[in-house]
């Protein structure tokens, strides 16, 4: 099958999880032996992968112009993904324009109406209520879910919320986590001892707010209490587009070191004794946090940090919302190596018990190619999805051709 990926960016592995997510469907994809085309309308970026070096082609398009009709009209896609809502929005309407027998993918990769509604909450003192969520980005997002064939769900808590709180179809949507590889006790056993590892790591891309507010919050709220219990104790924060304002954290005297992009952040994951993540918003699920895991360093991070991670396993270190709670947690963790081993198991068995289990992915490539074979007959029964193809994205349709329009009167 040819498989057209819509991409937001370019994928940046080196700089976030959800450049490592992308590189996984790709993967999963090529391994079906389909033929992948990654189509994108971003500017590339010094630290873009190398989707040729792996046998995907690759195509810059243009935002609202007709030349992407022409163009999906002659790649003729069987499956069309699109990288988060706002590029459904953007091309959803030409591609069912010129390919109406193409499944529509849509891949979340969080649910970007509950980050932001999380993200409000904390600036203005409050907790998040259902009523919160319901926003202008949720009508947008969920409308984008059932223009969709099928959406691709991260986060076992976000399928949940859809489906309970949104009566979401589960027809229309799949809970498919990072994948990653089984851990071996040869593996586990070889990575560096408590011994062998020092001083503390946090790692995330600096323009991702919900990482940013970690930083400073980490900064401000827990660092302290750490540093006066272990004075020769470091913090190393890294993370990709650390600009000006994030280099003014560094703090040489109290250990507290803004390191920049990490070339390979599990490399340096696996040095330190323990991973720092104390979120207090976001959504989906926490690519730091799983790497963390595979190379065997434990971690302390909060409810939204843990949230959809390990089933009902123990976490692989503590969780706690509460800045005394959460330094006395890490205090306890770094000194003690019997729970510091602990901790580590725990991170080894949810890597292998939630994320590596091959069954996930060849239940989502069945439901894909049986899509492929009762596409009208799953269409009939989304019939919430055919008023919005046929009024929601008529505005949006008109848009579009509106800024084209005005775009080609700019030109003559």
């Amino acid at each position: 099958m040819q498989v057209l990926i819509i991409g937001t960016v370019w994928p940046e592995p080196t700089s976030s999880a959800a450049g490592v997510r992308l590189l996984q469907l790709i993967h999963l994809f090529q391994q079906q032996n389909w033929q992948i085309t990654f189509a994108s309308s971003a500017q590339k970026s010094e630290h873009s992968f190398d989707l040729r070096g792996i046998g995907v082609e690759e195509k810059a398009i243009e935002l609202n112009h007709a030349s992407f009709n022409g163009y999906v009209a002659g790649l003729d896609p069987k499956i069309v993904m699109f990288d988060r809502f706002m590029t459904e929005e953007q091309y959803g309407w030409r591609v069912k324009e010129e390919c109406p027998n193409a499944i529509l993918v849509l891949d979340t990769e969080d649910l970007h109406f509950l980050r932001l509604a999380r993200q409000a909450a904390v600036l203005n003192g409050q907790t998040v209520e259902l009523s919160d969520l319901k926003t202008e980005a949720a009508i947008r997002e969920i409308a984008s879910i059932y223009r969709c064939d099928l959406s691709i769900i991260i986060s076992s808590f976000e399928m949940d919320l859809l489906r309970q709180e949104f009566c979401i179809d589960p027809a229309l949507i799949h809970h498919l986590p990072f994948m990653v590889d089984q851990l071996s006790e040869a593996l586990t056993s070889a990575l560096p001892s408590f011994e062998d590892r020092n001083h503390f790591i946090t790692v995330g891309n600096f323009l991702h707010p919900p990482n940013w507010d970690s930083v400073q919050y980490l900064k401000s709220e827990v660092w302290p209490m750490i540093r006066k219990e272990l004075p020769e104790a470091e913090m190393h924060v890294y993370g990709a587009y650390a600009s000006s304002k994030h280099l003014q954290l560094n703090d040489n005297q109290n250990g507290f070191l803004i390191k920049g992009r990490a070339k390979d952040a599990k490399h340096e994951m696996l040095k330190h004794r323990l991973m720092l993540a104390p979120l207090r918003f976001g959504a989906g699920l926490k690519g730091k946090l799983l790497e963390a895991m595979e190379v065997g360093t434990p971690s302390v991070s909060t409810s939204i940090g843990a949230e959809g991670m390990h089933d009902d396993l123990p976490w692989g270190g503590s969780i706690q919302d509460h800045p005394v709670q959460f330094a006395k947690a890490a205090l306890q963790l770094y000194r003690n190596k019997n729970e510091w081993v602990k901790a580590q198991n725990n991170g080894f068995r949810i890597v292998n018990e939630v994320f590596a289990k091959k069954d996930q992915r060849s239940q989502f490539i069945r439901r894909v190619s049986h899509l492929a074979t009762d596409l009208d007959n799953h269409r009939n029964l989304n019939f919430i999805g055919q008023m919005l193809h046929h009024h929601t994205m008529r505005s949006t349709e008109f848009m579009s051709r509106w800024i084209e329009a005005k775009n080609l009167r700019g030109t003559s």
